[in-house]
């Protein structure tokens, strides 16, 4: 064999086990990537980035809506990914020659389809495909509600409810979930994902449910029976039949693999 043809094989081998340098942009990516088995070619996460614990533990680039790009630079990564809001940071990363990478993950299908990619992109295919059968299998185990009702979900708790409510709208997985499990979204208007509602706003969609997504690590300063007190004093078919409920848990605003979870959660909590 000849000296180049041992060089080139050589070189290839090389290539093939060199690490990535990989930063994401956003918490969700970064547990898509811990979950592919990658963390450890992860050397820089946005802020927020509590999943794994091992995350936790990398240094900060920014927040994931607006990342620093000097700080992005100076870890000298091989690929930067981000979601369909990153878009403008992944264009002026471009510009210094860091290959990056865009994915979107709003609905079930995009999670899917952006595990699929990352799995292929990082030859991690075995892996893809048990995260993705994991979320197929809880799509399809999703409890029905035994009674389908309307359901208003409800993006964070609030002793104030006079302005500034977020609530999950159309086209995202919070309503697709709502879907899943037999219900209706009470919001029927098209115009957003995330629509932000005022108390007449909630009173005019009248809910059947409320479900109050809480994270006490981000918001441990709330009064939480107060709170709760609030949503009962709107005039509500969800206050009237004390169909109200906070859930909390840390992967639920989270659109990754453990999507899976979210899922099996909501639709035992619209069941019941």
């Amino acid at each position: 064999m000849g000296i180049k043809i041992v060089f080139l094989l050589f070189f290839i081998l090389f290539s093939l086990e060199a690490k990535e340098r990989i930063i994401s942009l956003s918490p969700s990516l970064c547990e898509i990537l811990f979950a592919l088995d990658m963390g450890d070619e992860v050397v820089g996460v946005s802020s927020y980035s509590l999943y794994p614990k091992a995350a936790t533990k990398l240094p900060i680039v920014g927040s994931y809506t607006n990342p620093n790009l000097e700080k992005v630079i100076a870890l000298s990564p091989t690929l930067v990914i981000g979601q369909e809001f990153n878009t403008k940071s992944l264009q002026d990363i471009k510009k210094f020659g860091i290959a990056s990478l865009g994915v979107s993950l709003k609905s079930i299908a995009d999670i899917r389809d952006a595990i699929a990619l990352l799995g292929k992109r990082f030859f991690k295919q075995a892996e893809a495909k048990k995260l993705i059968a994991n979320i197929d299998d809880a799509i399809k185990n999703a409890k029905k509600s035994q009674t389908p009702h309307s359901v208003l979900i409800v993006y964070g708790l609030h002793e104030d409810l006079r302005s500034g409510i977020y609530i999950a709208g159309h086209h995202i997985f919070f309503d697709e979930i709502i879907k899943l499990s037999g219900n209706t979204n009470a919001y029927t208007k098209e115009s957003t994902a995330q629509p932000i509602l005022n108390y007449e706003n909630v009173i005019a969609l009248n809910p059947e449910q409320i479900i109050i997504l809480h994270s006490l690590k981000s918001q441990p300063n709330i009064n939480i029976k107060r709170a709760l007190k609030a949503w009962y004093n709107i005039p509500t078919r969800a206050s009237k039949n004390k169909k109200i409920s906070i859930v909390d848990a840390d992967y639920i605003h989270i659109p990754s693999h453990r999507i899976a979870q979210t899922i099996t959660k909501l639709a035992q909590e619209m069941r019941e």
